[in-house]
């Protein structure tokens, strides 16, 4: 995986502008540790940032093509799981090849058929492509948005890159957040609007789209949507299918020329993973899978089970290493870590985010680096095969708004500002709700239920999900490891669509489907486990320091925060000996409401932002 930066002008000598360029690239060192690359023209500059996982010497970038008088130049960031089918394809065509790296793939692809390449891939990726001939730039980026791909479009100039903050670097663009970006900030953070950034001046490639930029002129295409129809199998064929298409995932992203290991909690979706890895390995005799499981001291002692988390995960993730004899390595975080990396997420992502359920991420990535280049995780199955409790309750599934955030009201009385900002926040999430609903694709003749059930996937899949890819790349990237997701293939994304409910909650459990077609590799008490989220500290030190903080904040006549927020609301939540106000899913309540608005005074100081 990469960190790629560009910048196309046609009024800027960029020549003259290298010293930009490197302050741009070398912002992403973390996601590039290994090597960098520059290509520059007057018009045109692009950097690149590598982290090498495949082909050390033939995956250089900039990659430079030359065919006769046609000039093509790539930087790319991401991963093709089906290289050699699409290398053979080229070579079919005529295409010569220099390395095994699938960069020189892309490139290839691009050469020969244009936009369309991306038809062409499995596999998560962010590329620019720069045609020196016909002085054309192209931009695109996966399917399910696995790779992250910002830019900005300001004054005839095109900057892209990987994260935000390589576009802050660059003097053109200012720190500067409008209304709008409050609203996204108050209104649905963590989350974000699809293709929104907060920041004035950026948006975000969406996923499968692409954007062509020439003669000063920028047009964006969507290349990839659902399709809705009838799903014609029969049970037995959905169930293997489903099982072909999920091991196929996983061992095909299993490649790699660096070590590999898997996340393991002893959950459905990371015991799956795990253990179609390890046969495999044991099967080409190569070394033991390596799998990591994450903790918190004394959270045993504090655990309360709720129906959003019944259970913890050290006895289930022990149960499943022990059944695969796997390298396992358990990584145990503390209270005063896990708040002090709240700051460092933030610097990771360019924005507040998760509180703790991404601090925590970050510090168990860094320490998996140690030990692996590329680590295989369970996202993306709840949000594709209906794990999530807003799924099955009534109450969810009818609320009329996103059904992980029902808390428009508290967002509202918390966010009350002394300045003339007026934002209504109820109005704006739905606004962003509707939005959504118009894009999800109907299937005419479909009961009102099953509609409104297809409307419940899609708004998790572009926005739930959207959110925790954002997360496992942000944080995983910043400590230099590459996090694959193969429940993110766009194959089996595709057929669990348009698999009846009733199918896919066979056996009225959740994920039914998932579970009926790989309940032969793992041991029954897995199968069967019920759904539990990524693992939060329990310890009531959290809170307590992550209060402290905050008065600390209130107390402070300088602070950003104080002129966004209603402070009496804020105390009384302070002063609330159990503060389980809702925030955003299962997974932010309380103590991760109160980091969340750290995290913001910290990311409007640190980045300077503006108001405007």
């Amino acid at each position: 995986m990469c960190g790629i930066v560009g910048w196309i002008s046609g009024d800027i000598n960029l020549k003259n502008e290298i010293k930009v360029l490197e302050q741009m690239t070398r912002s992403l060192i973390p996601r590039g540790p290994d090597a960098e690359g520059y290509w520059v023209t007057e018009e045109v500059a692009l950097g690149h940032r590598r982290l090498i996982v495949v082909d050390p010497e033939g995956g250089k970038q900039p990659m430079i093509k030359r065919y006769g008088e046609r000039e093509y130049i790539l930087v790319y960031n991401g991963e093709l799981y089906n290289t050699e089918e699409v290398r053979k394809s080229l070579i079919d065509k005529g295409h010569q090849f220099n390395s095994y790296s699938d960069t020189e793939v892309v490139l290839e692809a691009f050469i020969e058929w244009g936009p369309d390449c991306v038809n062409y891939f499995n596999g998560i990726f962010a590329f620019g492509v720069w045609c020196g001939h016909d002085h054309r730039l192209f931009l695109a980026r996966d399917r399910m948005g696995v790779k992250p791909l910002f830019y900005s479009f300001k004054d005839g100039n095109l900057l892209f890159a990987s994260e935000i903050k390589a576009l802050l670097a660059n003097p053109l663009i200012k720190p500067q957040v409008d209304v709008e970006g409050l609203a996204e900030i108050f209104g649905l953070g963590p989350a974000r609007t699809p293709g929104a950034a907060v920041y004035r001046d950026i948006r975000e490639l969406r996923s499968g789209h692409w954007l062509m930029y020439q003669d000063k002129n920028i047009k964006i295409s969507r290349y990839w949507v659902l399709e809705s129809k009838a799903h014609d199998d029969n049970l037995e064929t959905t169930i293997e299918t489903v099982r072909h298409l999920v091991i196929d995932s996983i061992e095909r992203q299993l490649i790699s020329d660096v070590p590999v290991g898997t996340f393991l909690s002893g959950g459905l979706d990371s015991s799956i993973i795990s253990t179609v890895a390890a046969r495999k390995y044991q099967r080409e005799g190569r070394e033991t899978l390596k799998t990591f499981t994450i903790d918190y001291n004394d959270n045993e002692r504090y655990f309360k089970a709720n129906d959003y988390q019944p259970n913890s995960d050290n006895q289930w993730a022990k149960t499943m290493a022990e059944y695969l004899k796997t390298n396992h390595i358990w990584i145990k975080l503390d209270t005063p870590q896990l708040v002090g990396a709240l700051y460092q997420a933030v610097l990771a992502k360019d924005l507040p985010g998760m509180a703790d359920i991404d601090s925590s991420l970050l510090l168990f990535c860094q320490r998996i680096k140690k030990e692996v280049t590329v680590a295989l995780s369970g996202e993306c199955a709840d949000e594709i095969f209906g794990g999530y409790p807003w799924f099955h309750r009534p109450e969810a599934i009818n609320a009329n708004t996103f059904p992980w955030s029902l808390s428009a009201e508290l967002r509202q009385k918390i966010f009350s500002p002394k300045t003339d900002i007026k934002i209504d926040l109820r109005d704006y999430i739905y606004s962003r709700y509707e939005t959504t609903l118009i894009e999800v694709p109907k299937l005419p003749g479909e009961s009102q239920t099953e509609t409104r059930r297809r409307e419940l996937f899609y708004l998790n899949q572009h926005w739930f999900m959207a959110l925790l890819l954002e997360r496992k790349d942000r944080m995983s990237m910043a400590t230099g490891l590459e996090v694959r997701v193969p429940f993110c293939d766009h194959r089996l994304v595709e057929y669990v669509w348009n698999i009846p409910w009733e199918w896919k909650n066979i056996g009225n459990q959740e994920k039914g489907i998932l579970r009926k077609a790989l309940n032969d590799l793992l041991p029954l008490e897995v199968i069967n486990r019920k759904k539990s989220p990524y693992p939060k500290t329990h310890h009531p030190d959290y809170r307590t320091i992550v209060s402290e903080e905050l008065k600390k904040i209130l107390n402070d006549k300088a602070s950003y925060l104080g002129n966004l927020i209603d402070k009496t609301v804020v105390l009384e939540l302070l002063e609330q000996s159990n503060v389980t106000a809702p925030w955003f899913g299962q997974l932010m309540s309380g103590p991760q409401l109160l980091a969340y608005l750290l995290q913001i005074e910290f990311w409007m100081k640190e980045y300077r932002i503006e108001l405007v």
